[in-house]
């Protein structure tokens, strides 16, 4: 986590600031529902909320003596709270802080990706809008194939990203468990009533069983989450990245009066913020893995999660942060030539409009394998030619064709309207309009 790619409001949830005061509620809460049970004076109980306080420098330095997090918190706080801090962490364990701490935080990350997502989508949806019909051609392999609508382009994104909303739901679901349950998971010192008090203070539910630890599957389900959406990210910035190559300059990204391309060469105008997502979006795939490897863990309780948790609970969650604000950056300004997008459709002859020949030609009488040579044989010309003969004017000149498709229907198979007639209905079938 560098200032760099960070938001504040992202990255406060991880600031020790902000843990220490989750992990102060979780104990007063518990507090709280030890001394409804009568484990504890109801004084004690008031004594931790009205006394109780904690400076992250004290804790540190405590830590550096007992080598131990929790403890040197707890010891901290109860420099403040007096002799009541003795009931304070009653049955409890370490993990139960830490672990439910953990998800409090990645609730409270999900609810800033969430809510990324959901600026996201309605920039994609204005722009697919706006360029609902704006003609363009389709590629696979890279290569020319029929037209599309840049509209289009834009709505399989927001289709895309709609589903990642759903993901992260789901994910923030998974991950919002607490777990107040003692050492190994047992509740032998500590009454599942405390657990079910401190969850519900917490905005969690109860983690059914977790044998001292909240199990490790929730998380890997979770950062596995955040890796899919990362590579939502690359693959819109990737189109983008393509569109502004030279060669075909259907969109840029805005460029900035003042702003500079390159220290070399004046004239440039480089896609940096996609290639920049692009990084971002290796690494956020890159914390799903360690993730993964963190659900076996020994028995009842180890700690080899927990270092690999502190790296990439901020860092996962924070990157994606920036990540999905600075796409929402790009996308709202991306500049588009819907002229050089014509000029592209044109610029091999004809050759986008080869299967509506092919099919009038099966249409017609003749067999597959036949229609499909004579159009290549024509096609190849064209290729040949870099587009400066139109593909009509061959077939308009090739018996072949011309005894099967008359010059009207030749010419009418051409349209580059005819491809758009669906438009409609797939934006219907996204949008639900």
């Amino acid at each position: 986590m560098i200032p760099r790619y960070s938001r504040p409001e992202m990255a406060d949830i991880w600031s020790p600031q902000s843990k220490f005061q989750i992990w102060f509620e979780i104990e007063a809460h518990a507090c709280d529902a030890q001394a409804k049970l009568g484990v504890i004076p109801a004084e004690a109980a008031k004594a931790v909320w009205e006394r109780g306080a904690f400076e992250v420098e004290r804790i540190d330095e405590i830590e550096r003596e007992v080598k131990h997090d929790v403890i040197a918190f707890l010891t901290n706080l109860a420099e403040h709270v007096g002799p009541e801090a003795r009931f304070v962490h009653q049955g409890m364990t370490s993990s139960d802080v830490l672990d439910t701490c953990f998800n409090v935080q990645l609730t409270k990350a999900s609810d800033i990706l969430i809510a990324d997502v959901e600026a996201l989508l309605k920039v994609l949806k204005r722009r697919a809008e706006e360029h609902k019909f704006t003609p363009t051609i389709g590629r696979s392999h890279g290569i020319h194939a029929e037209p599309t609508t840049f509209g289009l382009k834009v709505l399989q994104a927001y289709a895309e990203f709609d589903r990642c909303l759903d993901r992260l739901q789901a994910a923030r679901a998974e991950i919002a468990s607490c777990a107040i349950s003692g050492a190994v998971g047992t509740f032998a010192n500590i009454d599942p009533a405390v657990e079910a008090h401190v969850a519900a203070k917490m905005g969690l539910s109860v983690e059914p069983v977790s044998t001292q630890v909240i199990p490790r599957d929730r998380h890997a389900m979770f950062f596995a989450v955040l890796g899919v959406v990362a590579s939502s990210i690359e693959r819109l910035a990737t189109e983008v990245r393509h569109l502004q190559r030279t060669e075909v300059l259907e969109a840029e990204e805005y460029f900035s009066p003042g702003q500079k391309g390159s220290s070399a060469m004046p004239h440039k105008r480089n896609p940096v913020l996609t290639e920049n997502l692009t990084g971002l979006a290796r690494m956020v795939r890159g914390y799903a893995l360690p993730a993964m490897e963190n659900v076996a863990l020994w028995h009842e309780r180890d700690i080899s999660h927990s270092s690999v948790e502190r790296m990439i609970g901020p860092d996962a969650t924070v990157t994606l942060d920036f990540a999905l604000a600075r796409l929402t950056q790009v996308m709202d300004k991306l500049v588009v030539y819907p002229d050089r997008m014509q000029k592209n459709l044109d610029k091999m002859g004809g050759l986008i409009h080869s299967q509506r020949v092919l099919l009038a030609l099966t249409q017609g009488g003749v067999s597959r394998e036949d229609a499909y040579r004579i159009v290549q044989e024509n096609a190849m010309q064209v290729w040949e030619s870099d587009g400066t003969i139109s593909l009509l004017s061959l077939l308009q000149k090739d018996e072949r064709v011309t005894s099967v498709l008359s010059g009207d229907a030749l010419t009418g198979l051409f349209d580059l309207d005819y491809h758009f007639k669906h438009v409609n209905t797939v934006f219907d079938r996204v949008l639900g309009q």
